[in-house]
């Protein structure tokens, strides 16, 4: 029985897969082998809580062996709910899955831009609201400077060109995606807005890593945005606990790195919290006393409730 547990395309299973096998052993599925789809479902910083208590169990492949495999996942899971299905519909699961968190999140960074533009709005009071409707949930509500890491941003990009092989248009994960691309470049666009040209400024940077807790730095937007800053010529200091080793092997000498979130905000004229690391919400008018110019900009309102002597902009919150 050989299991597929990446997510791939659909019909990667069946038409790319399944015919190398066949043409390598030089046997036929379901004679000399079984070819199963098992796509994993496991949060980057909880794979192990995931894969002891996963939430759904998804098998592709109508066989003797998806029935002896969903047996061992019943005897491992008693309680975890299985779909058995065909390679197709399984790898889809996966697609689907993942295209709707990141539409959570693009509508949740849209609804917050709307948030901005009404005095007093708080983003984080809309989504605990609408949170609590159990036709939405609570989870991936969270705005901020748009979803990054190993999965979302790829199968995204991937399904929407997968569609496009069967002239399937699909205009509200295409929304998505825009959607996404354009939170990085409202940050620049509220950087510009409070420090006027960025060439030649020192820009502090608080958090490299795609989400806490981790030091995983693909598609991180922290590294896009300095990236992006970089091209303007500002200069950058970066502090994060864990990413920074992961950060210097991408960008090397450009920037300058910290150990310390004081030394990080030392003559910086705009600092920007991006990963919402929890000393970020520690930070207080000592910290930011060697500022050059105290601006914060907060895309995750982790300062929010703070009395900082500052220029402070929160994504989602109206002023």
């Amino acid at each position: 029985i050989i299991i597929v547990k990446s997510t791939v395309i659909p019909e990667t299973s069946q038409k790319t897969i399944l015919p190398i096998l066949e043409r390598e052993s030089r046997k036929k599925d379901q004679v000399g082998f079984y070819l199963l789809t098992n796509p994993e479902f496991l949060r980057e910083t909880k794979a192990i809580e995931d894969t002891l208590n996963p939430h759904l169990v998804v098998i592709g492949g109508q066989s003797a062996a998806a029935s002896k495999l969903k047996r061992f996942y019943s005897n491992l899971h008693p309680k975890t709910p299985i779909i058995t299905t065909n390679h197709q519909t399984a790898e889809m699961i996966k697609y689907a899955n993942n295209s709707f968190l990141a539409t959570k999140i693009s509508f949740i960074n849209q609804i917050a831009s709307i948030c901005e533009a009404i005095p007093g709005s708080n983003i984080e009071t809309v989504a605990k609201a609408i949170g609590t409707d159990p036709r939405i949930g609570s989870l991936f509500l969270s705005a901020g400077p748009g979803y990054g890491g190993s999965c979302l941003p790829k199968d995204v990009k991937a399904i929407i060109r997968f569609s496009t092989k069967y002239c399937v248009r699909s205009p509200l994960l295409d929304a998505v995606d825009q959607i996404n691309e354009e939170q990085l470049k409202r940050i620049i666009t509220i950087i510009e807005k409070k420090i006027g040209k960025i060439s030649g400024k020192t820009i502090s940077v608080l958090g490299l890593a795609f989400k806490a807790d981790t030091d995983d730095i693909r598609d991180s937007v922290s590294i896009k945005l300095i990236e992006l800053l970089l091209k303007r010529k500002a200069k950058i200091i970066a502090h994060d606990p864990k990413a920074i080793d992961n950060a210097k092997a991408v960008l090397g000498d450009k920037i300058e790195y910290t150990v310390s979130i004081r030394d990080a905000l030392k003559d910086s004229c705009c600092t920007v919290i991006l990963t919402p690391w929890r000393d970020y919400a520690n930070i207080n008018n000592d910290d930011i006393r060697s500022m050059k110019k105290k601006i914060i900009i907060d895309s995750r309102r982790m300062l929010s409730d703070h009395k900082l002597n500052a220029d402070y902009y929160a994504i989602g919150i109206g002023k």
